[in-house]
């Protein structure tokens, strides 16, 4: 359902919570969380549930683009809660913030498709409203031309719990998002990079293959990876520039026929 790498979950662990060495405990804390806020609506009662099959229904235009960014905020010790501004606005802002994402991607570098907010706690939709509007106007966030407004917001009332002694404060409210950005192929470009070092040395690939793989299935897999690197390249792609190519190709077609 969400994506999340172990380093980047760790960078926030050391970053906002002020945890020198985080451990597996406080990785998982933090991503259990973040589930949490995507199933409450299966849980408890509010004004907007969001059910868990609408995400397919709003986050997934295509079916290989099938891999949201999770985002969630505040992030902070109990130290810090005191002097943070919780209000839904900051709160909203803080989810477009690389450093509360659970994968290493810039979102300014693509387009988002469509973003789910889940809000928990002390939320009216009129302050959401108001925090989406506020969103729209920044030029640094931009969506796909053909998906303009694609907010999809969710409110429960009930407020995130902590663990005692844990690392999360206790807040009055929180949000998680869940959104659709072209700028994710980042993670895969990394991926694909680290794949082609190891696989052109046939590093660790005898283990696989002790196992019962054959060595032709990770050259299959190395192709479905980049052909789903060029399906997030091409969906970000305004759809003026892709009719302007398809024009030139067809007035190319017809000259060479000519």
């Amino acid at each position: 359902m969400a994506n999340f790498s172990e380093a980047c979950v760790y960078d926030i662990c050391g970053r906002n919570l002020d945890i020198e060495k985080p451990t597996y405990t406080n990785l998982n804390r933090l991503i259990s969380q973040i589930m949490s806020s995507i199933t409450a609506s299966l849980r408890f009662e509010g004004s907007l549930n969001v059910d868990i099959t609408e995400f397919q229904t709003n986050l997934v235009p295509y079916p290989k683009i099938h891999f949201p960014l999770a985002t969630y905020a505040p992030i902070i010790s109990t130290e810090k809660a005191n002097h943070e501004q919780l209000k839904v606005r900051e709160i909203t802002n803080a989810c477009f913030e690389t450093s509360n994402q659970m994968v290493k991607c810039d979102p300014r570098h693509g387009k988002y498709m469509a973003c789910c907010l889940l809000y928990r706690g002390d939320v009216n939709s009129k302050e959401v409203s108001d925090a989406i509007q506020k969103i729209k106007g920044k030029r640094e966030i931009q969506f796909v031309d053909w998906c303009p407004t694609g907010f999809k917001v969710g409110i429960n009332y009930q407020p995130p719990t902590t663990v005692p002694g844990g690392d999360l404060a206790k807040v009055p409210r929180a949000v998680c998002m869940l959104s659709n950005t072209t700028a994710i192929a980042e993670a895969w470009d990394r991926l694909a990079y680290k794949f082609d070092l190891m696989y052109s040395k046939r590093a660790f690939v005898h283990w696989y293959v002790g196992e019962g793989m054959e060595e032709g299935e990770f050259a299959e897999a190395r192709e479905d990876l980049g052909s789903m690197q060029k399906d997030y390249e091409e969906v970000g792609v305004d759809s003026v520039e892709g009719e302007e190519e398809e024009v030139e190709e067809m007035d190319k077609e017809g000259a060479d026929g000519e």
